[in-house]
């Protein structure tokens, strides 16, 4: 079977709009979460989210392009452009000829529905822009991307809610296997930083809305204060190859995609199966993929949303998957400082992996006071400050809406 490495990075992410300021927060602890300044919260319960922050379009893509890009595809094009140039390849046009994309995205253009249907209600449609449907499908972020870097091989959308961007590293990563293509760009772009959302999100009592006077502890996964999840954004690609393509071309590479595992509760609409078996299942497959034993894995990047139902269940399919080894894994929820970017999320912590490789180094989880161990959260998550620990072998999981599980294996490449 063809060997998979990650040879590029980029991302847009509410702790910063690099590779290095994200990874640099996120091991400082720095949260990303604020009160909201993108539209005027007042008359909504929760005010604070864990917005993209002096992101300016017009670094990464022609000024004209972005006017008719949602922002979820300004990101993805950033995320590209940054991943592009890291891997050596941004000029590559015989390789990217070839290339491939697959990116997660669980909504799409929300400001763009939000705003055309208000628009809708107010004028009967005359005042519509004819580039609505085109800026707010989920399809337009992988096909921005094409567009502005000429990539031309298969260009998917996966729509599995907040497992969206770790399936589509995953399929991406099948692909390669089957030598479908020998580089393709993979990773998650979300944005749903808008009042519609806001007040969608807090009739299913999702979003934190308690820590008004504080936002920045609004997000603490497994803590017995959590009180929900608090809505980021951005987008983050990883430029996905071939070991020996890589090898041949002198790339450098961060570390391997060693496995991948999915699974569906097949349960309920919004709530994960109370019992944890098929997600834990899903990471028992990914391990099996990657050839490997739960004694081997030092690092897991927890979907740690910071909601009741999510760090008990979650912590559940790690007893389920790790057995005793569960005890002696290093855990974190980096969503503490990025809050939660939906479709977004499993790409983003994709890449907290890799970078926890390259550096051997697992991110704190922060705002990590008092764990609800009486709930069940009784394993190791690393509260309020990172540590220094050889990773060899790192894992992150998402679970979305709908009871779709998705899991991600890293190993180092020596």
């Amino acid at each position: 079977m063809r060997r998979v490495v990650v040879t590029g990075l980029g991302c847009v992410s509410p702790v910063g709009n690099s590779v290095a300021e994200t990874w640099e927060s996120v091991t400082q602890g720095k949260s990303g979460i604020a009160t909201i300044t993108r539209y005027d919260a007042t008359p909504f319960k929760v005010k604070y989210a864990a917005e993209v922050k002096n992101f300016d379009a017009g670094q990464y893509m022609d000024s004209k392009a972005a006017r008719k890009m949602a922002n979820f595809s300004k990101y993805a094009v950033a995320a590209a452009k940054m991943a592009l140039e890291d891997a050596g390849i941004a000029d590559n046009k015989e390789l990217l000829d070839r290339a491939g994309i697959f990116l997660g995205v669980g909504i799409g253009g929300f400001e763009i529905t939000e705003s055309s249907m208000i628009s809708y209600c107010e004028t009967g449609g005359k005042n519509i822009p004819p580039m609505t449907v085109p800026m707010l499908i989920p399809n337009e972020g992988a096909a921005n991307i094409s567009i502005a870097f000429g990539i031309h091989g298969p260009t998917h959308t996966i729509a599995t809610a907040c497992a969206s961007g770790t399936d589509a590293i995953g399929d991406a990563l099948d692909n390669i296997r089957l030598g479908r293509c020998d580089v393709i760009l993979a990773g998650g772009a979300e944005c749903t930083q808008n009042g519609f959302a806001n007040i969608g999100f807090t009739k299913l009592q999702a979003l934190s809305s308690k820590w008004v006077d504080c936002p920045e502890k609004s997000s603490r996964p497994f803590d017995k204060q959590r009180d929900g999840f608090v809505m980021g954004e951005g987008g983050t690609i990883l430029v996905l190859e071939e070991y020996e393509h890589a090898k041949a071309r002198g790339a450098h590479i961060y570390a391997e995609v060693a496995g991948y595992g999915a699974s569906c509760d097949g349960y309920h609409l919004t709530a994960p199966n109370p019992d944890g078996i098929i997600g834990g299942r899903c990471m028992t497959l990914a391990m099996k993929d990657a050839g490997i034993t739960p004694e081997q894995v030092q690092y897991y990047n927890a979907h740690g949303t910071s909601t009741h139902l999510n760090d008990i269940g979650e912590t559940k399919m790690l007893h389920m998957a790790f057995g005793e080894a569960a005890k002696k894994l290093h855990i974190s929820s980096t969503k503490s400082m990025t809050g939660h970017c939906l479709g977004n999320a499993g790409s983003l912590e994709a890449l907290m992996c890799v970078k926890a490789i390259e550096n051997n180094f697992i991110p704190p989880t922060i705002n990590l006071d008092e764990p609800d161990v009486e709930g069940g959260c009784d394993l190791d998550y690393t509260p309020n400050k990172g540590v220094s620990v050889d990773i060899d072998v790192a894992m992150s999981a998402n679970f979305g809406f709908g009871g779709h599980n998705g899991c991600l294996v890293f190993k180092k490449v020596k």
